[in-house]
């Protein structure tokens, strides 16, 4: 880290920001120029109290880092992008992943119906949540335990791979057991308890972005992740919440190519909870694959009039087909093939 230290300042003072430097576990190396004096703190921030605490002396004028507080999440400490496998199916890389299905589990028959449905669109992976968040007490729940064991049923007769969420620390085994990708959402993305007990899991996470998260938050997120010894991250950028109120959320695709930048992540993009309309969806998602983006999740269902939960923003399964060929055009023109 640096500390600028204001103009002027007397040596004594100087001399002051210099023991607690390496009071802290620094090794100080103070630089002199015409007006100002900085110190060059080296040593590992990891593993050492942080300089911020220094801006409570009067003779400094700010501090500020050098590495990316996100350290494992950066490109500064793996500069090649990370591809993550669930269950052998790739999530980054050339490839670009599908993942596709009801927003919640209803039924075996609609389940089963929308799993070989969006396989035969090209999709690899099955979402569905079993466990869901809802605004609402008195809004459809899910089916628990019992949607997990329908997940599973889709999983063996259609070989799809299995993204579902993950609400609480008590259900992280069931959880586990069924997917092959655990999903954390927007409401849990700073549930740091509920990262730490998904990460021990082993699984790939699936870290969607908080309703009101800045990037280095939610990268920060991501962190917990990873220094909790689990490697397989996948970033989501699912929407913000705003002041416009024409669609449900708003789509940050600059973040997408942001979080690329800066990290070595895969990140994909919910282009239905990013809007919550059902019309939008295919040209999000085909702006998705312009800005980089490393895959999709997508709701989709048998009839999204009927859906017991967000159905403004399913798509049907002839909308989801043509979307898939409309996207062919823009995988071609950026190198990239669904997996």
């Amino acid at each position: 880290m640096i500390v600028v230290i204001k103009p002027h300042a007397p040596e004594a003072q100087i001399a002051e920001v210099i023991a607690e430097v390496e009071k802290l576990g620094y090794t100080a190396h103070p630089i002199s120029g015409e007006r100002h004096t900085v110190v060059a703190a080296i040593g590992d921030e990891t593993t050492h109290h942080t300089l911020e605490s220094l801006n409570a002396l009067p003779q400094v004028e700010r501090v500020l880092p050098v590495q990316k507080r996100y350290k494992l999440a950066s490109r500064e400490s793996r500069p090649e992008s990370t591809v993550v496998y669930a269950d052998g199916a790739p999530v980054g890389g050339s490839g670009f992943a599908i993942m596709a299905g009801p927003c919640s589990v209803e039924s075996e028959e609609g389940l089963l119906a929308t799993a070989c449905a969006v396989k035969a669109a090209g999709a690899t992976f099955l979402r569905g949540g079993a466990f869901k968040p809802r605004t609402s007490p008195y809004e459809f729940q899910g089916l628990g335990k019992e949607g997990l064991r329908l997940l599973r049923i889709a999983k063996q007769e259609t070989g799809l791979k299995i993204v579902t969420e993950l609400l609480s620390e008590h259900d992280t085994d069931a959880v586990a057991e069924t997917a092959d990708i655990i999903q954390i959402g927007a409401r849990n993305a700073q549930n740091f308890r509920l990262l730490v007990a998904a990460a021990r899991t082993g699984k790939p996470i699936l870290l969607k972005r908080g309703l009101s998260q800045r990037i280095e938050e939610w990268l920060l997120g991501a962190e917990y992740i990873l220094s909790s010894g689990n490697p397989n991250v996948i970033l989501c950028e699912r929407g913000i919440r705003t002041f416009e109120t024409y669609t449900r959320n708003t789509l940050d695709l600059a973040a997408v190519a942001a979080v690329k930048r800066e990290s070595h992540l895969p990140v994909i993009v919910d282009p239905s909870q990013g809007c919550g309309r059902a019309d939008l969806v295919p040209t999000l998602c085909a702006g998705a694959v312009a800005v980089g983006a490393d895959g999709l999740i997508i709701e989709v269902h048998p009839n999204p009039a009927e859906a017991l939960s967000d159905g403004q923003q399913q798509v049907d399964f002839a909308l989801f087909d043509k979307l898939m060929k409309g996207l062919q055009p823009f995988l071609s023109a950026t190198g990239r093939t669904t997996v």
